[in-house]
């Protein structure tokens, strides 16, 4: 568990933790995608799918439930999945509710999800984002995200998407994990 402050529209300031989602969160994370995304939003099923799989780890950032003035919300989430025998993990979903963007939150939350693609030896991390989203474009490429290629008709309203990624660790340090 990582406790950061943010500053928010909610508060001038509010401390918030990032922590591993349980199955006990399906409800909320399924508001927060109601609330966040217009479409391409995920089903209650396929949410808790992947809080139940085992090959996925979901973070979520949620406002510390201790402020009983402002009660425990979601205010965003990441999800990694992994393929066993493969070093690439891939940021499946990244959601940051509407009223905690332009916080820092998400940069904080992709950095923690970084390092918990890192502790599990992954060495390059993937995502797809919408070509229209210029604010997460700039995001991703402030953290390092390179565009890898273009996906025409990508997305469910027939957006165009970007493959990106970005290196976990330096070329002199994959090398020797490959060669052993």
């Amino acid at each position: 568990m990582i406790t950061i402050v943010a500053k928010t529209s909610w508060r001038l300031e509010m401390t918030v933790i990032l922590r591993q989602a349980t199955p006990h969160n399906l409800d909320a994370l399924y508001r927060l995608e109601q609330v966040a995304f217009s479409g391409d939003r995920f089903s209650r099923r396929q949410l808790w799918h992947l809080l139940n799989r085992a090959h996925a780890l979901t973070l979520v950032a949620q406002r510390d439930d201790r402020d009983e003035r402002h009660p425990a919300v979601l205010l965003g989430y990441g999800t990694l999945l992994f393929r066993r025998g493969s070093r690439r993990a891939r940021l499946y979903s990244f959601c940051v509710h509407p009223e905690a963007r332009g916080s820092g939150l998400g940069r904080r939350l992709l950095e923690s999800l970084e390092a918990r693609a890192r502790a599990r030896e992954a060495e390059v991390l993937g995502l797809e984002v919408r070509a229209d989203n210029d604010v997460a474009m700039g995001l991703y490429r402030r953290m390092g995200f390179y565009p890898e290629r273009w996906l025409s008709d990508y997305y469910e309203d027939g957006c165009a998407g970007w493959q990106m990624a970005k290196p976990l660790v330096a070329l002199e340090e994959a090398a020797p994990r490959r060669a052993g």
